[in-house]
């Protein structure tokens, strides 16, 4: 995971809400989770070509993944890359110095 490359792809509005969304999708169950390329385009009311390239951006940060299921292509949100940038953010950038209060609040 690349910090710099997660950061700056949820920088982008569009990213943002696409992530949000994805992570809405979310399920316990694999099979079920996230969404079909064309439903997360109508959704967000975002053309398709835009939504590739959005799609492609998060996919190369590490915060998306893509799966086939028959002619669909199914997105979700990696949650363990989002768990791996706030670690960074809080391990090294804080050195640790902000993780003992998240603990405490069990958050």
């Amino acid at each position: 995971m690349n910090a710099i490359d997660a950061l700056g792809a949820l920088a982008q509005e569009t990213r943002l809400e696409i992530f949000r969304t994805l992570v809405r999708a979310h399920s316990p169950n694999a099979e079920e989770a996230g969404l079909p390329a064309g439903g997360l385009a109508e959704q967000l009311g975002v053309a398709a070509p835009t939504l590739s390239f959005h799609l492609k951006e998060l996919t190369r940060a590490g915060l998306v993944s893509a799966r086939r299921d028959g002619r669909s292509i199914i997105y979700t949100a990696n949650l363990g890359g989002m768990r791996a940038l706030a670690d960074y953010l809080l391990e090294d950038c804080c050195q640790g110095a902000c993780a003992p209060s998240l603990e405490e609040t069990g958050t």
